[in-house]
């Protein structure tokens, strides 16, 4: 009898192991199964008007968007930008243009052929964004036009009308990415990929906002800006969040956390400063 209770008890306990590791595979699974099913995008939702972008997009959006904030452009020269570049490239910095501009290249497909610079110029995003600029910013009264109107302005486009169903789009990431509209862009990213680099994402922001004081201390970077500013730079962070690692954004005392995946919540942050926070290294 004893040897039987003994062989029940063995049994008994194997079937107790193989649940606990069936569990922990089942949960290991549902982890593995349920960051694979994360659709990675970025939204922006300024009141009832809401626009998605896939995260190559709304990183070139941001890039977009600060170079008119570095140069003191209002929000509605962004919006015309964007919609334009959704336009002609979907927001991808593009090698090749198409029949009707077979030398077409980057994201407002500019023409070397008809004065927008070299081939290599044209496919620099920061170059060719100046170069929108600076064009757009020669029509008289361009902030009053329809985004349509300016956009062919600038472009002289064989399909003038084509911008216009860009147009929300461009508004709601050019409010966001301005700061203009506080807590409006959110992007939805798996875990990264690898460790970030502080001294990159300062690298990443000089470029395109100019000089903004920074301090990197290890995988923080801690900013002094406010006001609308403080926003632009904060959600042009949330923007670049895929390539550049980042995990954590403060914006005075709201913050988006990338794990959480619920937007910008209340925080502990210090008003008048952004915080950046990347992925850590392995110790």
């Amino acid at each position: 009898m004893s040897r039987k209770r003994g062989l029940r008890r063995l049994l008994v306990l194997g079937l107790a192991l193989a649940l606990v590791v069936g569990g922990i595979y089942t949960a290991v699974a549902f982890i593995q199964r349920s960051e694979t099913l994360v659709a990675e995008m970025c939204t922006a939702a300024v009141g009832s008007a809401k626009a998605e972008l896939a995260t190559d997009q709304a990183a070139n959006a941001a890039l977009i968007t600060a170079v008119a904030v570095r140069r003191g452009l209002p929000p509605r020269a962004a919006s015309i930008a964007l919609a334009t570049a959704m336009q002609e490239s979907k927001l991808r910095n593009i090698e090749h243009g198409d029949h009707a501009g077979p030398d077409s290249r980057g994201l407002f497909q500019q023409r070397p052929s008809q004065g927008w610079g070299t081939e290599e110029q044209v496919m620099d995003p920061y170059y060719a964004t100046g170069a929108f600029y600076d064009a757009l910013v020669k029509i008289p009264g361009y902030e009053s036009l329809e985004i349509t109107a300016a956009a062919q302005q600038v472009q002289r486009s064989a399909y003038p009308q084509a911008y216009a169903q860009h147009e929300d789009m461009g508004r709601a990431f050019a409010s966001a990415l301005t700061g203009q509209s506080t807590e409006a862009l959110d992007c939805t990213l798996k875990s990264p990929e690898g460790p970030g680099d502080a001294q990159s994402v300062v690298g990443e922001l000089t470029a395109a906002f100019g000089n903004v004081p920074a301090t990197a201390d290890g995988s923080t970077i801690v900013l002094d800006v406010s006001g609308s500013q403080a926003w632009a730079v904060g959600q042009w962070a949330v923007a670049n969040a895929k390539s550049l690692s980042v995990t954590e954004v403060d914006v005075g005392e709201l913050s988006w956390d990338r794990k959480s995946r619920n937007g910008w919540q209340a925080s502990d942050g210090q008003p008048g400063q952004v915080t950046v926070t990347v992925a850590a290294g392995t110790p």
